[in-house]
Protein backbone atom coordinates (compact mmCIF):
# COMPACT_ATOMS: atom_id res chain seq x y z
CA UNK A 1 0.00 0.00 0.00
CA UNK A 2 1.08 3.59 -0.58
CA UNK A 3 2.79 5.77 1.98
CA UNK A 4 0.52 7.80 4.24
CA UNK A 5 1.14 11.44 5.15
CA UNK A 6 -0.09 12.59 8.58
CA UNK A 7 -2.16 15.72 9.05
CA UNK A 8 0.95 17.53 10.28
CA UNK A 9 2.54 17.28 6.84
CA UNK A 10 -0.71 18.25 5.12
CA UNK A 11 -0.88 21.39 7.30
CA UNK A 12 2.67 22.46 6.45
CA UNK A 13 2.40 21.68 2.74
CA UNK A 14 -1.16 22.81 1.99
CA UNK A 15 -2.86 24.56 4.92
CA UNK A 16 -0.42 26.99 6.54
CA UNK A 17 -2.97 29.75 5.98
CA UNK A 18 -4.82 28.33 9.00
CA UNK A 19 -2.05 29.55 11.31
CA UNK A 20 -0.34 32.39 9.44
CA UNK A 21 -0.06 35.51 11.57
CA UNK A 22 -1.47 33.65 14.60
CA UNK A 23 -0.10 32.87 18.03
CA UNK A 24 -0.19 29.09 18.05
CA UNK A 25 -0.43 26.63 20.92
CA UNK A 26 0.27 22.93 20.41
CA UNK A 27 -1.12 19.99 22.41
CA UNK A 28 1.39 17.27 21.70
CA UNK A 29 4.05 14.82 22.78
CA UNK A 30 7.00 12.95 21.29
CA UNK A 31 4.74 10.83 19.02
CA UNK A 32 3.79 13.77 16.78
CA UNK A 33 6.35 13.41 14.02
CA UNK A 34 6.50 13.71 10.25
CA UNK A 35 7.20 10.71 8.03
CA UNK A 36 10.94 11.42 8.39
CA UNK A 37 10.69 11.58 12.21
CA UNK A 38 10.88 15.39 12.52
CA UNK A 39 9.00 16.46 15.66
CA UNK A 40 6.02 18.79 15.24
CA UNK A 41 7.68 21.65 17.15
CA UNK A 42 10.72 21.59 14.88
CA UNK A 43 8.60 21.17 11.74
CA UNK A 44 6.29 24.07 12.60
CA UNK A 45 9.09 26.40 13.69
CA UNK A 46 10.96 25.66 10.46
CA UNK A 47 7.78 26.51 8.54
CA UNK A 48 7.66 29.90 10.29
CA UNK A 49 4.78 29.14 12.66
CA UNK A 50 4.73 31.29 15.81
CA UNK A 51 4.45 28.74 18.63
CA UNK A 52 3.73 30.59 21.87
CA UNK A 53 2.75 27.69 24.15
CA UNK A 54 2.86 23.90 24.42
CA UNK A 55 0.36 21.73 26.29
CA UNK A 56 1.29 18.31 27.64
CA UNK A 57 -1.08 15.34 28.16
CA UNK A 58 -0.53 12.34 30.46
CA UNK A 59 3.15 11.30 30.38
CA UNK A 60 4.21 14.85 29.42
CA UNK A 61 5.29 16.56 26.21
CA UNK A 62 8.28 14.24 25.89
CA UNK A 63 6.58 11.08 27.18
CA UNK A 64 8.98 10.56 30.07
CA UNK A 65 6.50 10.48 32.97
CA UNK A 66 4.95 7.25 34.29
CA UNK A 67 1.24 6.51 33.91
CA UNK A 68 -1.03 8.26 36.40
CA UNK A 69 1.73 10.59 37.66
CA UNK A 70 0.70 14.25 37.78
CA UNK A 71 2.89 16.77 35.96
CA UNK A 72 3.67 20.42 36.72
CA UNK A 73 3.75 23.19 34.14
CA UNK A 74 7.26 24.25 33.11
CA UNK A 75 9.31 25.59 30.22
CA UNK A 76 10.59 23.43 27.41
CA UNK A 77 14.36 23.25 28.08
CA UNK A 78 15.29 23.23 24.40
CA UNK A 79 13.08 25.97 22.95
CA UNK A 80 12.17 27.95 26.07
CA UNK A 81 8.48 27.77 25.12
CA UNK A 82 6.01 27.70 28.03
CA UNK A 83 4.61 24.20 28.64
CA UNK A 84 1.22 23.97 30.36
CA UNK A 85 0.42 20.62 31.96
CA UNK A 86 -2.96 19.07 31.17
CA UNK A 87 -2.32 16.21 33.58
CA UNK A 88 -1.82 18.03 36.84
CA UNK A 89 -3.85 20.66 38.66
CA UNK A 90 -6.25 20.78 35.71
CA UNK A 91 -7.03 18.55 32.74
CA UNK A 92 -8.94 21.23 30.87
CA UNK A 93 -7.09 24.38 29.77
CA UNK A 94 -8.07 27.42 31.85
CA UNK A 95 -8.68 30.85 30.28
CA UNK A 96 -5.27 31.90 31.65
CA UNK A 97 -3.59 28.94 29.94
CA UNK A 98 -5.18 29.89 26.62
CA UNK A 99 -4.43 33.61 26.89
CA UNK A 100 -1.05 33.37 25.04
CA UNK A 101 -2.61 31.82 21.90
CA UNK A 102 -5.09 32.48 19.10
CA UNK A 103 -5.19 28.93 17.72
CA UNK A 104 -4.73 25.58 19.45
CA UNK A 105 -3.37 22.64 17.45
CA UNK A 106 -3.87 19.08 18.68
CA UNK A 107 -1.49 16.40 17.38
CA UNK A 108 -1.11 13.17 19.34
CA UNK A 109 -0.98 9.55 18.19
CA UNK A 110 -4.13 7.77 19.36
CA UNK A 111 -4.35 3.98 19.85
CA UNK A 112 -7.98 3.31 18.92
CA UNK A 113 -9.27 2.44 22.40
CA UNK A 114 -11.81 4.24 24.58
CA UNK A 115 -9.64 3.98 27.70
CA UNK A 116 -6.87 6.22 26.29
CA UNK A 117 -6.64 9.54 28.14
CA UNK A 118 -5.34 11.49 25.12
CA UNK A 119 -8.85 11.29 23.65
CA UNK A 120 -10.29 13.22 26.57
CA UNK A 121 -7.43 15.71 26.64
CA UNK A 122 -8.55 16.47 23.09
CA UNK A 123 -12.19 16.72 24.17
CA UNK A 124 -11.43 19.07 27.07
CA UNK A 125 -9.20 21.24 24.86
CA UNK A 126 -11.94 21.53 22.26
CA UNK A 127 -14.47 22.54 24.91
CA UNK A 128 -12.07 25.12 26.37
CA UNK A 129 -11.42 26.61 22.92
CA UNK A 130 -15.16 26.91 22.30
CA UNK A 131 -15.65 28.67 25.63
CA UNK A 132 -12.75 31.07 25.07
CA UNK A 133 -13.13 31.91 21.40
CA UNK A 134 -10.03 30.05 20.17
CA UNK A 135 -9.85 28.07 16.93
CA UNK A 136 -9.12 24.36 17.42
CA UNK A 137 -7.21 22.40 14.78
CA UNK A 138 -6.78 18.62 14.88
CA UNK A 139 -3.93 17.21 12.79
CA UNK A 140 -5.19 13.72 12.08
CA UNK A 141 -3.20 10.49 12.31
CA UNK A 142 -4.03 6.88 11.43
CA UNK A 143 -5.84 4.61 13.85
CA UNK A 144 -3.03 2.06 14.37
CA UNK A 145 -5.42 -0.90 14.75
CA UNK A 146 -7.44 0.03 11.62
CA UNK A 147 -10.63 2.00 11.21
CA UNK A 148 -12.96 -0.86 10.37
CA UNK A 149 -13.51 -3.00 13.45
CA UNK A 150 -15.69 -1.68 16.28
CA UNK A 151 -16.09 -3.69 19.49
CA UNK A 152 -17.32 -3.59 23.06
CA UNK A 153 -19.81 -2.02 25.37
CA UNK A 154 -20.85 1.61 24.97
CA UNK A 155 -19.89 3.64 28.05
CA UNK A 156 -22.75 4.39 30.45
CA UNK A 157 -22.48 8.15 31.23
CA UNK A 158 -22.88 7.36 34.94
CA UNK A 159 -19.38 5.83 34.79
CA UNK A 160 -17.73 8.70 32.93
CA UNK A 161 -14.12 9.41 33.94
CA UNK A 162 -10.80 10.37 32.39
CA UNK A 163 -10.47 6.79 31.09
CA UNK A 164 -13.89 7.02 29.46
CA UNK A 165 -15.63 10.37 29.15
CA UNK A 166 -18.06 9.88 26.26
CA UNK A 167 -20.43 7.04 25.20
CA UNK A 168 -18.19 5.20 22.75
CA UNK A 169 -17.20 1.49 22.71
CA UNK A 170 -13.95 -0.15 23.82
CA UNK A 171 -12.63 -0.11 20.23
CA UNK A 172 -14.16 2.76 18.28
CA UNK A 173 -12.65 2.28 14.81
CA UNK A 174 -12.18 6.03 14.26
CA UNK A 175 -9.30 8.47 13.95
CA UNK A 176 -8.86 11.23 16.50
CA UNK A 177 -10.03 13.74 13.89
CA UNK A 178 -13.22 11.80 13.28
CA UNK A 179 -13.81 11.59 17.04
CA UNK A 180 -13.31 15.36 17.29
CA UNK A 181 -15.96 15.97 14.63
CA UNK A 182 -18.37 13.61 16.38
CA UNK A 183 -17.79 15.04 19.87
CA UNK A 184 -18.17 18.62 18.63
CA UNK A 185 -21.48 17.92 16.92
CA UNK A 186 -23.06 15.27 19.14
CA UNK A 187 -22.22 16.91 22.46
CA UNK A 188 -22.79 20.50 21.41
CA UNK A 189 -19.28 21.87 22.04
CA UNK A 190 -19.72 24.36 19.16
CA UNK A 191 -15.96 24.77 18.74
CA UNK A 192 -14.48 26.47 15.69
CA UNK A 193 -13.03 23.11 14.63
CA UNK A 194 -10.80 22.30 11.67
CA UNK A 195 -9.59 18.75 11.05
CA UNK A 196 -6.62 18.43 8.72
CA UNK A 197 -6.90 14.84 7.44
CA UNK A 198 -4.17 12.33 6.70
CA UNK A 199 -3.34 11.81 3.05
CA UNK A 200 -3.50 8.28 1.65
CA UNK A 201 -4.92 6.50 4.70
CA UNK A 202 -7.57 3.84 4.14
CA UNK A 203 -9.78 2.39 6.87
CA UNK A 204 -8.53 -1.15 6.34
CA UNK A 205 -4.92 -0.15 7.07
CA UNK A 206 -3.04 -1.28 10.14
CA UNK A 207 -0.18 0.96 11.19
CA UNK A 208 2.48 -1.13 9.48
CA UNK A 209 0.59 -0.65 6.19
CA UNK A 210 1.09 3.13 6.34
CA UNK A 211 4.84 3.39 5.80
CA UNK A 212 5.01 5.75 8.79
CA UNK A 213 7.37 5.27 11.76
CA UNK A 214 5.53 4.06 14.87
CA UNK A 215 6.64 6.23 17.78
CA UNK A 216 5.31 4.76 21.01
CA UNK A 217 2.67 7.28 22.16
CA UNK A 218 2.96 6.32 25.84
CA UNK A 219 5.38 4.16 27.86
CA UNK A 220 3.25 1.00 27.77
CA UNK A 221 2.21 1.09 24.11
CA UNK A 222 5.57 0.37 22.44
CA UNK A 223 4.13 -1.25 19.28
CA UNK A 224 0.91 -1.45 17.29
CA UNK A 225 0.55 -5.02 18.63
CA UNK A 226 0.46 -3.66 22.18
CA UNK A 227 -2.22 -1.19 21.06
CA UNK A 228 -4.42 -4.07 19.91
CA UNK A 229 -3.65 -6.04 23.08
CA UNK A 230 -4.57 -2.91 25.09
CA UNK A 231 -8.17 -3.23 23.87
CA UNK A 232 -8.24 -6.78 25.24
CA UNK A 233 -6.35 -6.57 28.51
CA UNK A 234 -6.78 -3.00 29.75
CA UNK A 235 -9.58 -4.48 31.90
CA UNK A 236 -6.85 -6.30 33.85
CA UNK A 237 -5.90 -2.86 35.24
CA UNK A 238 -9.12 -3.16 37.23
CA UNK A 239 -7.95 -6.38 38.92
CA UNK A 240 -5.07 -7.29 41.22
CA UNK A 241 -3.19 -8.99 38.38
CA UNK A 242 -0.32 -7.54 36.39
CA UNK A 243 -1.21 -6.44 32.85
CA UNK A 244 2.45 -6.64 31.91
CA UNK A 245 3.45 -3.09 32.88
CA UNK A 246 7.13 -3.05 33.73
CA UNK A 247 7.91 -5.75 31.13
CA UNK A 248 8.87 -5.62 27.46
CA UNK A 249 5.37 -6.87 26.52
CA UNK A 250 2.86 -4.60 28.30
CA UNK A 251 -0.76 -5.69 27.77
CA UNK A 252 0.43 -8.72 25.80
CA UNK A 253 1.23 -10.56 29.05
CA UNK A 254 -1.07 -11.10 32.02
CA UNK A 255 -0.28 -12.81 35.30
CA UNK A 256 0.33 -12.88 39.04
CA UNK A 257 2.48 -14.87 41.49
CA UNK A 258 -0.37 -17.31 42.19
CA UNK A 259 -1.46 -18.13 38.60
CA UNK A 260 -1.08 -21.65 37.19
CA UNK A 261 0.37 -20.62 33.82
CA UNK A 262 -0.06 -23.89 31.94
CA UNK A 263 -3.58 -24.49 33.20
CA UNK A 264 -4.53 -20.95 32.20
CA UNK A 265 -3.03 -21.31 28.72
CA UNK A 266 -4.69 -24.70 28.18
CA UNK A 267 -8.09 -23.40 29.28
CA UNK A 268 -7.91 -20.34 27.01
CA UNK A 269 -6.59 -22.29 24.00
CA UNK A 270 -9.42 -24.81 24.39
CA UNK A 271 -11.84 -21.98 23.58
CA UNK A 272 -10.33 -21.70 20.07
CA UNK A 273 -10.78 -17.93 19.95
CA UNK A 274 -10.25 -16.52 16.47
CA UNK A 275 -6.82 -15.15 15.60
CA UNK A 276 -5.00 -15.74 18.90
CA UNK A 277 -3.04 -18.34 20.81
CA UNK A 278 -2.06 -18.25 24.48
CA UNK A 279 1.38 -19.33 25.67
CA UNK A 280 2.23 -20.09 29.28
CA UNK A 281 4.86 -17.61 30.44
CA UNK A 282 6.73 -16.27 33.47
CA UNK A 283 7.87 -12.70 34.06
CA UNK A 284 8.99 -10.22 36.72
CA UNK A 285 7.45 -6.72 36.44
CA UNK A 286 10.03 -4.02 37.08
CA UNK A 287 7.28 -1.50 37.95
CA UNK A 288 3.58 -1.39 38.84
CA UNK A 289 1.62 -4.32 40.31
CA UNK A 290 3.71 -7.22 41.70
CA UNK A 291 6.87 -5.19 41.13
CA UNK A 292 9.96 -7.38 41.54
CA UNK A 293 7.92 -10.56 42.10
CA UNK A 294 8.01 -13.62 39.80
CA UNK A 295 4.63 -13.86 38.04
CA UNK A 296 3.07 -16.67 36.03
CA UNK A 297 0.43 -16.27 33.36
CA UNK A 298 0.05 -16.11 29.60
CA UNK A 299 1.33 -14.16 26.66
CA UNK A 300 -1.29 -13.41 24.01
CA UNK A 301 0.09 -14.15 20.56
CA UNK A 302 -1.77 -12.49 17.69
CA UNK A 303 -1.85 -15.03 14.88
CA UNK A 304 -4.34 -13.31 12.57
CA UNK A 305 -5.01 -9.70 13.47
CA UNK A 306 -7.95 -9.34 11.11
CA UNK A 307 -9.80 -12.18 12.84
CA UNK A 308 -9.18 -11.17 16.46
CA UNK A 309 -12.10 -9.94 18.54
CA UNK A 310 -10.00 -8.19 21.18
CA UNK A 311 -12.84 -7.51 23.62
CA UNK A 312 -13.92 -11.14 23.56
CA UNK A 313 -10.33 -12.17 24.27
CA UNK A 314 -10.10 -9.79 27.23
CA UNK A 315 -13.35 -10.98 28.78
CA UNK A 316 -12.31 -14.62 28.47
CA UNK A 317 -8.96 -13.85 30.11
CA UNK A 318 -10.73 -12.27 33.09
CA UNK A 319 -13.31 -15.08 33.33
CA UNK A 320 -10.66 -17.80 33.08
CA UNK A 321 -8.59 -16.28 35.87
CA UNK A 322 -11.70 -15.84 38.01
CA UNK A 323 -12.75 -19.46 37.42
CA UNK A 324 -9.32 -21.06 37.91
CA UNK A 325 -8.30 -19.05 40.98
CA UNK A 326 -11.48 -18.03 42.85
CA UNK A 327 -9.62 -17.64 46.14
CA UNK A 328 -6.88 -15.38 44.78
CA UNK A 329 -8.51 -13.45 41.94
CA UNK A 330 -9.73 -10.03 43.08
CA UNK A 331 -11.11 -6.92 41.42
CA UNK A 332 -9.36 -3.79 42.67
CA UNK A 333 -11.01 -2.07 45.62
CA UNK A 334 -13.50 0.69 45.00
CA UNK A 335 -12.31 4.29 45.20
CA UNK A 336 -14.65 7.28 45.27
CA UNK A 337 -17.52 4.82 45.23
CA UNK A 338 -16.63 3.42 41.77
CA UNK A 339 -14.58 0.32 41.04
CA UNK A 340 -11.76 0.93 38.52
CA UNK A 341 -12.79 -2.16 36.55
CA UNK A 342 -16.24 -0.61 36.13
CA UNK A 343 -14.71 2.69 34.97
CA UNK A 344 -12.76 0.84 32.31
CA UNK A 345 -15.70 -1.37 31.31
CA UNK A 346 -17.97 1.67 31.21
CA UNK A 347 -20.57 0.09 33.49
CA UNK A 348 -20.91 -2.19 36.51
CA UNK A 349 -22.92 -4.77 34.56
CA UNK A 350 -19.80 -6.34 33.03
CA UNK A 351 -18.25 -7.16 36.41
CA UNK A 352 -21.61 -8.17 37.86
CA UNK A 353 -22.21 -10.56 34.96
CA UNK A 354 -18.73 -12.07 35.23
CA UNK A 355 -19.13 -12.63 38.96
CA UNK A 356 -22.56 -14.19 38.37
CA UNK A 357 -21.09 -16.62 35.84
CA UNK A 358 -22.93 -15.27 32.79
CA UNK A 359 -21.53 -16.63 29.52
CA UNK A 360 -19.26 -14.26 27.59
CA UNK A 361 -21.42 -14.51 24.46
CA UNK A 362 -24.48 -13.51 26.46
CA UNK A 363 -22.62 -10.54 27.96
CA UNK A 364 -21.53 -9.37 24.52
CA UNK A 365 -24.97 -9.94 22.98
CA UNK A 366 -26.45 -7.60 25.60
CA UNK A 367 -24.47 -4.71 24.04
CA UNK A 368 -25.65 -5.29 20.48
CA UNK A 369 -28.45 -2.72 20.27
CA UNK A 370 -26.40 0.16 21.71
CA UNK A 371 -23.42 -0.77 19.56
CA UNK A 372 -25.64 -0.71 16.46
CA UNK A 373 -26.84 2.80 17.37
CA UNK A 374 -23.24 3.96 17.80
CA UNK A 375 -22.30 2.57 14.38
CA UNK A 376 -25.17 4.51 12.83
CA UNK A 377 -24.07 7.75 14.53
CA UNK A 378 -20.40 7.12 13.73
CA UNK A 379 -21.04 6.71 10.01
CA UNK A 380 -21.75 10.38 9.32
CA UNK A 381 -18.44 11.49 10.89
CA UNK A 382 -16.11 9.18 8.96
CA UNK A 383 -13.73 11.17 6.74
CA UNK A 384 -12.04 8.16 5.15
CA UNK A 385 -14.47 5.96 3.26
Amino acid sequence: MGKVRPGLEALIEENLDLVEGKRVGVVTNHSAVTSDCTHIVDALLKAGVNITALYGPEHGVWGHVADGQEIDSSKDPRTGIQVFSLYGATRKPTPEMLEPIDVLIYDLQDVGARFYTFTYTMSYCMQACAENGKKFIVLDRPNPINGVKVEGRILDPRFASFVGLHPIPFRHGMTIGELARMFNEEYGFKADLEVVPCKGWERCMWFDDTGLPFVWPSPNIPTWESALAFVATCLIEGTELSEGRGTTKPFEMVGAPWVDAFKMADRLNSLELAGVRFRATYFIPLTSKHQGKPCAGVQIHIMDRDQVNAVEVGLHVVKTLQDLHPGDFKYRERTDGVNHFDRLAGSDDVQNSLVAGVAIKEIMDSWADELAKFLETRWSYLQYR
